[in-house]
């Protein structure tokens, strides 16, 4: 063990950790969720981006030396390439703003400094934890900047996860084109399509969702560093926001740009709260999809049977040969999850009181849960479930043969009343539309062909 100390008095800290007395009492203050930061990467990573752009822009600024900046820029680097991330053991739950979570970045980074420079680690009057690490800054700007940071990255991973699983569904789109099969409204029968479209159009729905996440990156991007304790930038020196923001920037790889008014984006929370928005109706998107799934491979003999899911694992304890739509069925779960937490994030956002908003810890915990879930559903949707939906061909077609829903095409050529009373007696005799037509010589082969076709019906034929 070492002994640090802090506002509270001495306390002892393991003498190989990274981290000091302040993430110490964090560990004992809040076991809550058993969910540590280093769940999320992203988090980590970001807060090591904003401390190294810190440093750069307080040596620029003239708060320190090169010898200090390169021992923290190693250290930062180290955190950035996924090293040292075991040293965040923090609860994502925590009272303090994300004070705790601040520390024990500074903490980190001002230790592996150390080493780099050939000191012990705790010996702080080589590189202090917060007179070097947090220099210029507050949690109040660098926690919230390291939120948006982390969460603009995840948002990436998460589109091209989304995209990934729409190439997926347009890829069966066309496999399955030539099917034709009835289209289902209100879970009636409706008229034909095929299962080529219905797969476009699951594809087309996440389209537009990631689209939306798409847009919202910029808003993500904007920070308030340089604010410091609540936006008047107390104890930043001149220029020193604007340094920060363009390294921020540069490291990044992300249009990373300073807040007009710091005042009210240190208190403001609503860029977390349009972005869970975006998620939650991706949610709602995905999980409608996977319903949709679940209905389509119904049965496997007393459903609609139209498509089977690939069977991933026995399905009963006490029912021989069951197999069940387990893959869609926990992507249900996730997005259940995301809606719920979305609820968490606007309740959040609406408590914040006066300069500053306490509660960005749970909407931190719910947003970087939120996108590692729907990575990973994503990804287990595709590979597990998608890629290997086959169709049943002579399924559908029947259904279209017996379907008095073709009958809504003949209303153009005999009239809406003469095809109700045709509909009519086909669900009174259970016969089918084509087999009255033919019997009542109502329409002639050669009209039944044309009315009747395929590419007609499911307005493929239709000019563009």
């Amino acid at each position: 063990m070492r002994i640090e100390h802090d506002l509270l008095g001495d306390k002892a800290v393991p003498a190989e950790a990274y981290y000091g007395v302040q993430t110490a009492r964090a560990i004992e203050n809040f076991h809550i969720s058993g969910l540590q930061l280093h769940l999320y990467p992203n988090l980590i990573k970001a807060l090591a981006m904003v401390k190294l752009a810190a440093a750069r822009a307080n040596v620029e600024c003239g708060q320190f030396g090169q010898d200090v900046l390169a021992a923290i820029e190693k250290a930062c680097l180290d955190i950035i390439d996924g090293q040292l991330h075991d040293q965040f053991p923090l609860d994502v739950y925590q009272g303090g703003a994300g004070t705790s979570t601040n520390m024990n970045a500074n903490e980190v980074i001002a230790n592996r400094a150390l080493v780099h420079m050939g000191h012990e680690r705790g010996q702080y009057e080589h590189c202090d934890p917060h007179d070097h690490v947090n220099c210029s800054q507050s949690t109040n700007d660098a926690y919230p900047t390291a939120l948006h940071v982390g969460m603009a990255l995840g948002n990436i991973e998460l589109v091209a996860s989304v995209k990934e699983l729409i190439a997926a569904f347009r890829a069966k789109a066309r496999e399955f084109a030539p099917h034709l099969k009835m289209g289902r409204t209100q879970l009636q029968d409706a008229v034909p399509m095929t299962l080529g479209q219905e797969f476009e159009a699951f594809a087309e729905t996440l389209a537009g969702e990631v689209t939306a996440l798409e847009r919202i990156q910029d808003v993500l991007c904007e920070t308030n560093m340089g604010a410091t304790a609540i936006g008047t930038g107390l104890n930043a020196p001149a220029g020193y926001a604007e340094k920060c923001t363009a390294h921020l920037a540069k490291i990044t790889g992300l249009p990373i740009h300073l807040a007009g008014n710091l005042i009210e984006a240190t208190q403001d929370t609503q860029a977390f709260v349009l972005y869970s928005s975006c998620m939650k109706s991706l949610a709602i998107k995905l999980s409608k999809v996977c319903n949709d799934l679940r209905l389509l491979s119904s049965g496997p003999r007393c459903g609609l049977r139209e498509i089977n899911l690939p069977a991933r694992q026995p399905g009963s304890s006490i029912m021989p040969g069951k197999v069940n739509p387990v893959i869609p069925e926990v992507v249900n779960m996730v997005c259940f999850r995301v809606i719920g937490s979305d609820l968490t994030v606007s309740l959040a956002a609406e408590g914040g009181q006066l300069q500053l908003n306490v509660f960005e810890p749970v909407i931190a915990a719910c947003i970087f849960e939120a996108q590692t879930m729907f990575r990973n559903a994503a990804r287990t949707l595709r590979e597990h479930c998608v890629e290997g939906i086959t169709a049943n061909a002579d399924v559908m077609r029947h259904y279209v043969d017996y379907s008095i829903g073709t009958v809504t095409a003949l209303n153009p050529v005999i009239g809406y009343e003469k095809a109700t009373e045709l509909a009519a007696e086909a669900m009174r005799t259970g016969r089918g539309i084509l087999e009255l037509l033919r019997e009542k010589k109502i329409l002639t082969e050669e009209q039944i062909a044309k009315v009747l076709d395929p590419a007609a019906m499911t307005g493929q034929g239709r000019p563009a």
